[in-house]
């Protein structure tokens, strides 16, 4: 009889609920797990928080440094690695692609330049845009990154997060006020997000730029934090006009998001 393998053999066979491949599931949980905790951990913070034990997580990041997708560093914690850079930058461009479309459908629906941005790390970033025809119009440029607490995308992204989590994030990147309607005061920027909570949008009024009006709802069960947008003039986006353009704006996020889970298309 041949000897027992010591790697675990059920890591390799599918997992009853999704059919998939249990170590690959561990793996990219251990991955997501990491860019939650801001891209460095250490093992028993890892299985802390997977419940996995700590060889079956030894192996894993193992694996995953050996690959390029991890590293550990000098003080024995482990990294995400440099190779997700490139896999980063590529499911990026591609996200862009996929929401041109939908983009375009508000752009055609609104009248207004449309957006799609993500929340990456402490910032907010732009990943896709569609401009409005008018010849008066917002720009905001593709990788363009800027911080939540001044933007409706922002707020959008923010709204569901812990209050806690919520302080401690405008605790690292400050308030600076980009116009004189910039909410700089925490307490006030929490309330302003229990408002988009009430409301089921996030609105950017003069905050970021002067003249300028952003409405934002989020992507629902996106496989990352997204938010969908419109910007234009404020004598534009006017109270009345909001009213026709928010149910749009979730009809299209609702659409986005059934394409971004294979079960729509453009």
């Amino acid at each position: 009889m041949p000897p027992a393998s010591t790697n675990s053999s059920s890591d390799s066979k599918p997992t009853g609920g999704s059919g998939g491949v249990q170590s690959l599931e561990r793996a990219f949980d251990l991955l997501e797990r990491m860019a939650d905790a801001g891209g460095e951990v250490g093992l028993s913070e890892l299985s802390a928080g997977s419940g996995l034990p700590l060889p079956t997580i030894h192996r894993l990041m193992r694996t995953l440094v050996t690959c390029g997708y991890v590293r550990q560093q000098p003080n024995r914690r482990y990294a995400l690695g440099p190779r997700l850079i490139r896999l980063g930058e590529s499911a990026g461009r591609l996200l862009g692609t996929w929401a041109r479309p939908y983009l375009a459908e508000l752009v055609e629906a609104t009248g207004e330049t449309a957006n799609m941005a993500l929340l990456d790390g402490d910032e907010v970033v732009y990943v896709a845009q569609v401009p409005s025809r008018h010849s008066m119009r917002m720009f905001t440029e593709v990788g363009r990154r800027v911080l939540p607490h001044s933007t409706g995308v922002g707020k959008a992204l923010l709204a569901n997060v812990p209050a806690q989590e919520v302080r401690a994030l405008l605790a690292r990147t400050g308030m600076p006020a980009a116009t004189g309607q910039t909410i700089t005061d925490p307490e006030r920027f929490l309330e302003s997000l229990a408002r988009v909570r009430e409301l089921g949008y996030a609105m950017d009024d003069n905050e970021q730029e002067i003249g300028v009006r952003c409405l934002a709802v989020t992507v629902p069960d996106s496989p990352t934090a997204a938010a969908i947008s419109i910007s234009g003039p404020a004598g534009r986006v006017t109270e009345a006009a909001t009213g026709k353009i928010v149910p749009v704006l979730h009809d299209v996020a609702v659409k986005l998001s059934a394409a971004l889970a294979g079960n729509g298309a453009a």
